[in-house]
């Protein structure tokens, strides 16, 4: 049975953690296989959305498998990607999402925290509980934490190893909507499906700019959107859209649940 198990539905790539016995936690061999199918989705042009989720209802990612640290640092490639995998990939240019079904913690929650935004079922929790055993985060988490949910909350579950429920986590905005036990999946593709069928040049284009901009102060930021959008003006796909408005055309949107 293989440790990471990958499933192409249409332009959708699911990436799916699988060591249910183990709470889906990340070992050398997992890891190296989580880094091989973030590179196929980067490489493959037909795939435009990937989401990333765990075996079984009990654990999304339980973080690093401590009882073999020492062959996550050790893998090949590990500094350059990251030792969970792929948490130093910051080029996909593609969007991302990770459905959470139960625990999403330690270095689990760095992966989800990787990924642009997370689908949680109702019974996931949450927690930097690595704290316990002086375990680091040093898969992103010090970093993309803070700028998912502000500092105060990123410290408070950095400092106090504190675990919190999905409605907590929804307050906080770690988490973007929260769906039936079970159901993380299937919403997450569900989004991804509507995702990848957007006209994809502004598309990416507009995550490009929001990612950039966070390292930017405002005046800069918005040179910086007004340099990407460039290409965008130029597409024929706004063109085409522009006319599927003036033709009546009103798609419905997303509704979050609840």
């Amino acid at each position: 049975m293989a440790k990471v198990e990958t499933e192409r539905r249409r332009q959708v790539f699911i990436v799916r953690i699988n060591r249910p016995d183990a709470r889906n936690a990340v070992d050398g061999e997992t890891a190296g296989l989580l880094d091989e199918a973030v590179n196929d989705f980067k490489r493959d042009q037909g795939l435009r959305v990937m989401v990333l989720t765990g075996a079984g209802g009990l654990s999304f990612c339980a973080g690093a498998d401590l009882k073999s640290a020492r062959g996550l640092m050790e893998r090949k490639g590990a500094d350059r990607s990251g030792p969970m995998g792929f948490s130093r990939v910051t080029d996909t240019g593609k969007p991302t999402i990770a459905a959470v079904n139960g625990y999403c913690l330690a270095g689990g929650l760095e992966l989800a925290c990787w990924c642009d935004f997370r689908v949680a079922a109702a019974g996931a929790k949450f927690g930097v509980v690595n704290r316990r055993w002086g375990v680091p985060l040093i898969d992103g988490g010090t970093q993309r934490l803070p700028r998912i949910v502000g500092l105060g909350n990123a410290l408070y579950l950095i400092e106090t190893g504190a675990m919190i429920n999905a409605e907590q986590a929804l307050r906080m905005g770690l988490i973007q909507e929260i769906v039936p036990d079970g159901a993380a999946l299937d919403r997450a593709v569900e989004l991804a499906a509507t995702i990848a069928g957007y006209p994809w040049v502004s598309l990416v284009n507009d995550r490009q700019a929001a990612y950039e901009g966070l390292a930017l102060g405002l005046p800069q930021g918005i040179l910086r959107e007004k340099e990407i959008h460039a290409a965008s003006l130029k597409e024929s796909e706004m063109l085409d859209g522009l006319e599927r408005f003036k033709a009546g055309q009103r798609p419905a949107p997303p509704t979050p649940p609840g």
